[in-house]
């Protein structure tokens, strides 16, 4: 039973970190929630992150928290490389709903499995992972905030337009 309520409350910090309506603030789904693909390709200067490569990089994360969590193989991320990825060219519209489309998929994706775990499995370790299942669990939620939080950030530091 205990093992219910903490998978539970991890489900709980899963989805008020990503897309349920939270005491802190904006979460990672709402902080982009209306931006343009012109937003969400702006750069506060050379060589820093965009919006749109850290939502590729926090949907890239919940895939290898996911995968983790299920012992499956890498490779199967529906970008091509690993942690950040260029903006593809032509950057539009589609690219731009494409990449919230995919942070979408893979949060739903890794809301099954967390949501599947077996009794045992929150303290069990992935083979080639230092870190028990409920530690990944809470540390993806942990860097979903973060990120929400650097965007909130990039969107006051964007020119007005």
């Amino acid at each position: 039973m205990a093992e219910a309520a903490e998978v539970a409350l991890l489900l709980a910090l899963l989805d008020s970190a990503y897309d349920k309506k939270a005491w802190h603030g904006p979460n990672l789904k709402g902080s982009v929630r209306g931006l343009s693909p012109s937003q969400a390709s702006w750069r506060p200067a050379s060589g820093r992150k965009c919006i749109a490569e850290i939502v590729a990089h926090a949907a890239y994360w919940k895939y290898a928290v996911r995968r983790r969590l299920t012992g499956a193989k890498r490779g199967s991320f529906a970008i091509q490389g690993s942690n950040w990825f260029p903006l593809p060219a032509p950057w539009d519209r589609a690219a731009w709903v494409g990449y919230v489309k995919l942070l979408d998929a893979e949060h739903r994706a890794l809301r099954g499995v967390v949501a599947g775990l077996a009794p045992g499995d929150l303290g069990r370790r992935s083979p080639g992972s230092k870190y028990v299942a409920s530690t990944m669990i809470q540390g993806i939620a942990a860097h979903d905030l973060y990120h929400a939080g650097q965007i909130q950030l990039l969107k006051r530091l964007m020119p007005k337009t």
